[in-house]
């Protein structure tokens, strides 16, 4: 179920809280138990087919990972290794199996042959969550080792279906501390204002934005010729609805689970403000990046080989990261564009350095950074949008103007303010982390913490006036929830 629906926000949330919080006064273990309970029910209201399968990776994984850890002495680290390369290549070729089957036959021009697969939801986020599990047990950096503690780290609803990708450093602990018994008003009032602001982004802006986005898109896959303004304004809509959809839902994931008393991991922070594509890497889908940088770019060498092979491991990291979005050319491409970004990037600071250019950088040429860096990661959008390359690339031919540039019509005028209004929002406005800071809504990394805190007036408290503010918020939500068809793009990925 959607966590933007009727379902979601007035039978399965509610229910939850008080179940958990009542079973809480029994004992800590009925509560976890009663949270895997609804976990598994709300994995299984779209599909209760593939709960066996996620409860079978749930317990394989443990279970490995159990034994990896009493293999961890010196005399027996050959063993803990075989285990940790059985347990990655079985979770690996599951996820093959069932997200890239039909990409691989079809080079082999089989796929015919394979039938019907479906794609279970969130495959690829519990997947790559064990994975790192497993890591960590042959690290012996694991610090909490109990069975349901790890079962609600892996199904725990909020996070369950697109992330935040958790990290049980961070979670299991949590999830097994006796003092998150209590229930708690401020966590209650933190978390419900947060997954209202989460609900708006998704509701009010990201939904709204499709009509902007598909229609252009769908033609430039049919060979239509598609002028200047509006292959950039349908390019920005999607750069816009892609951000609201998902940071929307990274949102209500964090004011979810507050509810509960817990902390998760930040997602995004404000990443169309990035000065550089390393910058945004910090803020986009954080919990992906760092993953992707631990548990992959760091073990192939990261930058401690030369800086050949760092610019190598960077290509590798973001090529197989487009490909965890999704079984096509256009997310390689797009990977491996926002690897020659990168690639660049390093580059750059590299010379930088040799040139002894590192004083402070002026107003105006951080104005540029960010300008120079929202356009390109725009245009990789526009590959992770497309069905195709073909698409891809006429959508990008007429937004360099090759089809000719002449006064947009005025049909195109309510797309082309709304993207204005939207660039200026993220540009310039707090984010959800900014405004809630006083609360600690969510783990944030030390560099971004310190950024500068929005104005007084912008900042959360318990009041009147933010309570009625979110109120109405909450109650336009319902209204175009009626109206909307609702949709959530990352549930693809």
């Amino acid at each position: 179920m959607l966590f933007s629906s009727y379902v979601f926000l007035f039978c399965f949330l509610p229910l939850a809280i008080v179940c958990f919080y009542a079973l809480n006064r029994v004992s800590r273990t009925a509560a976890l138990v009663g949270l895997i309970g609804f976990s598994l029910v709300y994995y299984g209201y779209w599909n209760y087919r593939y709960v066996p399968l996620l409860m079978a990776s749930v317990v394989f994984n443990y279970t490995l990972g159990r034994m990896i850890q009493a293999r961890t002495a010196a005399s027996k680290r050959r063993a803990a290794q075989v285990l940790l390369a059985a347990g990655v290549a079985i979770n690996v070729a599951l996820l093959a199996y069932f997200k890239y089957a039909y990409f691989f036959a079809g080079w082999f021009g089989v796929a015919d042959r394979l039938g019907t697969i479906v794609l279970p939801l969130a495959i690829s986020f519990y997947t790559f969550q064990q994975i790192a599990w497993l890591v960590d047990s042959y690290r012996g950096i694991v610090e909490e080792r109990r069975l349901l503690p790890y079962v609600v780290f892996v199904t725990f609803f909020p996070h369950l279906i697109a992330g935040p990708i958790l990290h049980h450093r961070e979670m299991m602990p949590q999830f097994a501390d006796e003092a998150r018994r209590r229930f708690r008003l401020e966590n209650l009032a933190v978390g419900l204002s947060i997954f209202l602001l989460g609900l708006a982004k998704k509701v009010l802006i990201a939904d709204n934005m499709a009509p902007y986005v598909t229609p252009v898109f769908a033609a430039a896959a049919g060979g239509a010729p598609i002028d200047f303004y509006t292959a950039w304004c349908a390019a920005l809509s999607y750069t816009f609805q892609l951000y609201f959809d998902f940071s929307g839902y990274s949102d209500m994931a964090i004011g979810a689970a507050r509810m509960f008393g817990l902390r998760v991991p930040a997602n995004f922070f404000s990443p169309y403000q990035a000065v550089n594509i390393i910058d945004f890497w910090r803020r986009w889908h954080i919990t992906l990046s760092r993953l992707l940088r631990d548990y992959l770019y760091i073990p192939l060498g990261g930058n401690r080989k030369g800086p050949v092979r760092r610019y190598v491991n960077l290509m590798i990291t973001m090529l197989l990261g487009g490909l965890w979005h999704g079984a096509g050319w256009t997310f390689v491409m797009w990977g491996g564009l926002h690897g020659l970004y990168l690639v660049i990037n390093h580059g750059w600071h590299a010379i930088k350095l040799r040139l002894g250019w590192t004083g402070r950088p002026s107003v105006a040429s951080k104005t540029i950074a960010v300008g120079v860096t929202f356009v390109a990661v725009v245009v990789a959008w526009v590959f992770f949008r497309a069905q195709d390359a073909p698409t891809a690339l006429h959508m990008l031919a007429a937004m360099s103007g090759i089809n000719g540039i002449s006064a947009p019509s005025r049909a195109l005028m309510p797309p082309v303010l709304l993207d204005a209004a939207l660039l200026l929002a993220v540009w310039f406005a707090p984010n959800t982390y900014q405004i809630m800071r006083a609360y600690a809504p969510a783990f944030v990394s030390d560099t971004l913490r310190d950024e500068k805190a929005p104005l007084v007036g912008l900042q959360w408290r318990p009041s009147f006036g933010w309570a009625a503010a979110l109120a109405c918020t909450m109650v336009a939500s319902l209204i175009v929830m009626l109206s909307n068809r609702m949709e959530f793009l990352y549930y693809q990925f």
